[in-house]
């Protein structure tokens, strides 16, 4: 038995931290923690073992889990007594990340109601879309966003955070948690997809889904430490680690923030840090040093950001040991380099792939194991499946390209209101087909090529972008890029690089070309450059929006002050 055998058996095998067995969920028989909260309230209501440790620190006020624990039960009867909320309705949120964002999904989840997250860049049409869409009883927003709707006609009640909220979280200082019962699989969250293909869809997330994702992740990380240090004792002398402490610049609104900071820190009794809602990378780095930041997600362009900032230097960022990343593929180069620039984190980088539709789980790989395979997004999280299924739903051998589908106690409840997009997406035996492409080595280790919609028909023959970018990235003078297929009379499709120099670089498309030639293809090689000076457009979750690069679509986010 390998060492990574022994070790799990210790951690799920009958007595361990994280036994499992098997139970029916949704109809079909799965492996599940055999010991386990019921809910997030439950979660919550752990938390209490925390105390005077903080919790949720942005600017002056820091809060700890004591006090976080009695806002939210203040908050919690607040919505009831003054809103009427209850088991079920649902509460929208659009709002910047902060402690109001925090403290109203722990409020909601604990009355047993839905939190519904509003992504805080969409506009006034896209937020009458989703407004009428999940019909919530309550708006709970920030004056900026709030502004942003002014014209138009929701018929909803309304509560803005800067004139509102403050008395909701001190009105009531004894009250309690709710009481009323939660199942396991009652919903609690309503996570928009990013819509790069049309109207964004409502994933209905459950309880049990934000539960496992806690315990699943708390379970690997653990794994990954004994796997790295396995028996042996810490060297004599040697100063304790720093307390876990998470900055948090990822929104709230997706997954890696929700999931990773809010929900996770808080059941690991970690402090969390907020700040503005535009990324500035030199006050992210000022951040690191004041707080001692020690947990850190590098969503989408932020972790090449601040490594390529000129005042990088100036900081003590020494205290970072953990890197994740999420919401876009990342380059071999870049995992270089940000190992590089943070040393105390080189063995810590880990990332991992999962979908809202997932339950935010699916695969998850780091330390030696990143390092042994940096373009694999890891092997199947503990009580998940993956298959890669071609066109007629079969499954394909080992090494060859198909569609992703998971299989997971954890997956979404459903598509809010879209039976037909659920029917679509969760197939029989719970199997969800992801839309995404892959492929599975002989050792089960996911490797993504691209999304299937992404992909390039050139000549008849499958381009995928990010095998492409990932080689233009490791480019020194390249700072990001992204890959597209545009219309071409005889090809179908050419392939086209957009691409921005690297702060003080310049560079020309024949450089590329020549850089792109030394190891792919003749047909993947981009016959097509943009050269530009602003940054990619990108969503929320750090996506880039391809769409817009090929002028498919606009570019409706809202830029952030």
């Amino acid at each position: 038995m390998s060492v990574r055998a022994e070790i799990r058996q210790q951690l799920i095998g009958p007595g361990g931290p994280f036994e499992l067995c098997e139970e029916e969920v949704h109809g079909e028989r799965m492996e599940v923690f055999k010991t386990r909260p019921d809910s997030v309230r439950d979660l919550l209501q752990e938390s209490a073992l925390h105390g005077d440790k903080e919790y949720i620190v942005q600017g002056d006020w820091r809060i700890t889990y004591a006090k976080h624990l009695q806002h939210v039960a203040s908050i919690a009867r607040g919505l009831s007594e003054q809103y009427g909320i209850e088991g079920g309705d649902r509460v929208a949120l659009l709002a910047a990340n902060g402690p109001e964002w925090v403290m109203t999904w722990w409020a909601v989840a604990s009355l047993g109601g839905i939190l519904v997250a509003f992504n805080g860049l969409w506009t006034a049409d896209e937020i009458n879309y989703a407004a009428g869409h999940s019909e919530p009883k309550l708006l709970i927003g920030d004056r900026k966003r709030l502004a942003r709707i002014k014209d138009l006609d929701l018929d909803i009640p309304t509560l803005e955070i800067e004139s509102e909220f403050a008395a909701l979280m001190e009105a009531s200082a004894d009250a309690t948690l709710p009481d009323q019962p939660i199942a396991e699989d009652d919903p609690c969250l309503i996570l928009y997809t990013s819509g790069t293909t049309g109207r964004p869809k409502g994933a209905l997330v459950s309880h049990r889904a934000l539960v496992g994702f806690t315990r699943t992740q708390a379970l690997h990380g653990l794994e990954r430490f004994m796997l790295a240090a396995p028996g042996q004792p810490a060297p004599e002398g040697a100063e304790p680690p720093p307390s876990p402490c998470s900055l948090v610049t990822v929104p709230l609104f997706h997954l890696s923030g929700l999931y990773a900071a809010v929900i996770m820190m808080l059941s690991q009794g970690a402090k969390t840090v907020y700040r503005g809602s535009r990324f500035d990378p030199e006050d992210v780095m000022r951040i690191m040093e004041k707080e001692k930041v020690t947990i850190w997600s590098a969503l989408g362009s932020s972790g090449a950001i601040v490594i390529n900032h000129p005042s990088r230097k100036r900081f003590d960022l020494s205290s970072l040991r953990n890197i994740g990343f999420g919401g876009a593929p990342t380059s071999p180069d870049l995992q270089r380099r940000m190992k590089e620039a943070f040393p105390n984190a080189a063995g810590n980088l880990g990332l991992g792939y999962g979908l809202s539709e997932s339950g935010g789980m699916g695969t998850s790989i780091g330390g030696s194991e990143l390092e042994t395979r940096p373009t694999s997004v890891g092997l199947p999280a503990v009580g998940h499946r993956l298959e890669i299924r071609d066109a007629d739903d079969k499954p394909v051998p080992t090494g060859e390209y198909g569609e992703i589908h998971i299989r997971s106690p954890y997956l979404m409840l459903g598509y809010w209101r879209n039976p037909e997009a659920t029917a679509e997406a969760i197939k029989p035996d719970q199997w969800l087909a992801t839309g995404d492409i892959g492929c599975l080595d002989a050792d089960g280790y996911l490797f993504i090529n691209s999304r299937a919609r992404d992909m390039i028909l050139r000549s008849g023959e499958n381009v995928y972008p990010v095998e492409i970018e990932h080689r233009l990235d490791a480019h020194p003078s390249v700072g990001e890029c992204a890959v597209v297929g545009v219309d071409h009379e005889e090809l179908g499709q050419a392939v086209k690089a957009v691409v921005v120099p690297a702060p003080g670089a310049s560079i020309d498309s024949a450089a590329l070309v020549a850089w792109a030639r030394e190891t792919l293809a003749a047909y993947k090689v981009p016959s097509e450059w943009e050269i530009r000076t602003e940054p990619l457009p990108r969503n929320a979750a750090g996506k880039v929006l391809k769409n817009v690069l090929t002028g498919e679509s606009e570019n409706r986010q809202i830029e952030e002050d």
